[in-house]
């Protein structure tokens, strides 16, 4: 949850962190450690555990060995506690659809066949809008929460130097969430709240 939500686009609430935060990945910096580190994989939709038991012959054989054998264990998804995410390899390992470039990069191995043309889905939603993460309400909107984390701290710092702020550096994944007319409706949001403060 969100401490002071202050906008509300549709069904979705979020902060001024939106804009007001500035992010870029490093991954010279921080390698990847998204895809390693934490206490479980990554978030999944309903929908999104059916699309990786569709793929999963696909992407399986690409994998680490240990991506595999831990995908043979657990299967293309698990559940935990009534959450849905992606397995693990080990207790607190890296995600099971981990792999590793030449220069020890973590990337995601379904969106390596994305990449090539081989699948349609890019990867899980919930990775793609990092470092946004989207909480379910009772009332049945969902708010969009910046997710302050110390191994991003080389994103921050990157996105200070070039001067990007959220949601410009998750364009493409906050249109694949919500549409065009949303991140349009967003972006005009962001151009009012600019001008008000401009004028303070």
């Amino acid at each position: 949850m969100m401490d002071h939500i202050v906008y509300q686009l549709d069904k979705v609430l979020f902060s001024p962190d939106l804009f007001e935060k500035q992010f870029v990945c490093n991954l010279n910096a921080c390698k990847g450690a998204c895809c390693v580190e934490g206490d479980g994989g990554a978030p999944l939709s309903a929908e999104e555990c059916t699309i990786l038991e569709q793929i999963l012959p696909i992407v399986k054989p690409t994998l680490s060995l240990e991506g595999q054998e831990a995908l043979d264990k657990f299967g293309s998804w698990v559940e935990e506690d009534g959450d849905l995410a992606t397995p693990l390899i080990g207790e607190k390992g890296a995600c099971a659809y981990t792999l590793f470039d030449e220069q020890g990069i973590a990337v995601c191995g379904i969106e390596k066949q994305w990449e090539a043309g081989n699948i349609e889905f890019r990867k899980p939603l919930s990775c793609h809008l990092y470092p946004l993460r989207v909480a379910k309400l009772a009332s049945g909107l969902e708010s969009l929460n910046y997710h302050n984390w110390n191994i991003c701290s080389p994103a921050c710092a990157n996105g200070v130097e070039l001067g990007v702020p959220v949601y410009v550096f998750l364009k493409e994944a906050l249109i694949r969430a919500y549409g065009e007319v949303w991140y349009d409706a967003l972006c005009q949001v962001v151009t009012e709240e600019s001008g008000r403060s401009t004028t303070d």
